[in-house]
């Protein structure tokens, strides 16, 4: 029994052991792009520290409401005079010669009090425009935060759509590659027999070491595009991540074009809606430096407590201690700033209408990449349909050169240029389908479609 309770222990601290020792390299996630983007938006570098922001700036709000709220603050002070001040007193007051002075000392070496003071502003119009600013920011605060899940969503869709492509790329390539290297071999023998030109061998060697060069790039990209992939999800970029959907898929299923039809409303753009914070931040600032020209009231209560000696006695419950306590209050009234005020708020008012500018300009902007985002969305389902039938071609093209070629109709330089035209036709095809994933994310990214659903 003793013996197995050991073996027990062992195996479990040698598997605690090796668990601890597993690298997040180890860990192997899989994703649909839905799930990707649903990852990204909780875990990826930017949504996290966008959801900071939107933390800090309820801070800041609660910051500038609690300026104008009641504050209490405490002061003990403690003074040991270690060198007592000497004040000359005329001699005839003491009974002393007119005309001298007798030096004598006023006040005791130590004293110590303690005193609180609650104060309260009643009227401060710089408070009551904080506080709509502070409204204002964690609005922008909230609206930026959208903005970086909307960039974060797009990018993770290229991300994914740039992944698929690199892997289709190397399965095309790797089929191209096994394709020539059966024509080399087959003319090689060919021409060692005397049936063939050694130019024939060449042609299709210069082909397959292309291919093959094409082939090795396109595994690195792979790669690379696999780890900025898991960049854009807020993972170890060497973590091992399988994608579930297909380019075939994902691009069909973005070729819809019901959103080529729907009302843009620009309000819901999220660029708008920030501009349009950035024209109230600079009204608000116009409308503070209006009110330092307003009167400013505050109250103050205050209580403390002082006790006086020649000794540190103040620890000790026989000290006396005196009390006191004062109600005020204060009205500052700006009278007259040789026009500061007036150059301030004349500053402030320019910048308003600048922004008021910007923000037209915006406007219109925002008007021109919908267009733009329209126009693209359209040419790349346009591009993929032309694509798809210049592939159909270059096939049949290739094919009928083959064919051709080994009759002896046809010259080897004839059946490269049609092999190389039929690699180019699969990579058009490719980089069409990666278009409509991207141009249709570019596009809900302006009508913000995701969040207005």
């Amino acid at each position: 029994m003793r013996n197995n309770l050991w073996l027990f222990c062992l195996g479990w601290i040698f598997v605690a052991t090796i668990q601890a020792q597993e690298s997040p390299t180890d860990s192997i996630y899989s994703f649909t792009l839905d799930e990707a983007v649903e990852f990204a938006l909780e875990n990826s570098y930017q949504s996290i520290n966008a959801r900071r922001d939107v933390a800090k700036a309820l801070k800041r709000k609660w910051e500038t409401t609690a300026d104008g709220l009641p504050q209490i603050d405490g002061l003990i002070d403690y003074q040991n005079q270690l060198k007592q001040p000497v004040t000359p007193l005329p001699g005839e007051l003491v009974g002393g010669q007119p005309g001298t002075f007798v030096p004598v000392i006023f006040g005791v070496k130590q004293q110590m009090s303690a005193t609180a003071t609650l104060s309260q502003k009643i009227f401060d119009g710089s408070y009551l425009v904080g506080l709509q600013a502070a409204k204002s920011f964690l609005q922008f605060s909230d609206d930026s935060q959208e903005k970086v899940q909307l960039e974060v969503r797009k990018g993770v869709i290229n991300a994914y759509g740039s992944v698929l492509v690199a892997q289709e790329s190397v399965k095309i390539l790797q089929n191209n590659v096994k394709a020539l290297e059966k024509n080399y071999l087959e003319t090689k023998k060919i021409f060692e027999n005397g049936l063939a030109e050694e130019e024939d061998v060449e042609q299709l060697q210069i082909t397959l070491l292309q291919i093959k060069n094409q082939l090795s790039n396109t595994e690195r990209l792979e790669k690379i595009a696999l780890q900025m992939f898991n960049l854009s999800l807020g993972i170890d970029v060497n973590s091992n991540t399988a994608l579930s959907d297909t380019l075939e898929d994902l691009s069909m299923k973005n070729m819809e074009q019901s959103i080529v039809t729907k009302p843009f409303i620009i309000e819901n753009n999220i660029d708008y809606r920030l501009s349009y914070l950035l024209t109230e931040q600079t009204r608000l600032e116009l409308k503070l430096e209006k009110s330092r020209a307003l009167p400013k009231l505050t109250a103050f209560v205050n209580y403390g407590t002082s006790a006086f000696d020649d000794d540190f006695v103040f620890l000790d419950s026989e000290t006396p201690w005196f009390q006191s306590s004062i109600l005020g209050a204060s009205l500052n009234i700006p009278i007259f700033s040789s026009f500061l005020r007036d150059s301030k708020t004349k500053q402030a008012k320019i910048a308003d209408e600048q922004s008021k500018t910007d923000f037209l300009r915006t406007q219109q902007e925002i008007q021109l990449q919908y267009d733009t985002a329209i126009s693209d969305f359209k040419f790349s389902i346009e591009s993929y349909d032309t694509a798809k039938q210049n592939l159909t071609l270059a096939e049949r093209i290739e094919k009928k050169n083959q064919i051709k070629y080994s009759e002896g109709l046809a010259t080897s330089f004839d059946l490269r240029q049609a092999q190389l035209q039929l690699y180019s036709s699969q990579q058009e095809v490719l980089q069409a389908m990666l278009d409509i994933i991207n141009k249709k994310a570019e596009l809900e990214t302006i009508l913000n479609t995701p969040n207005n659903n």
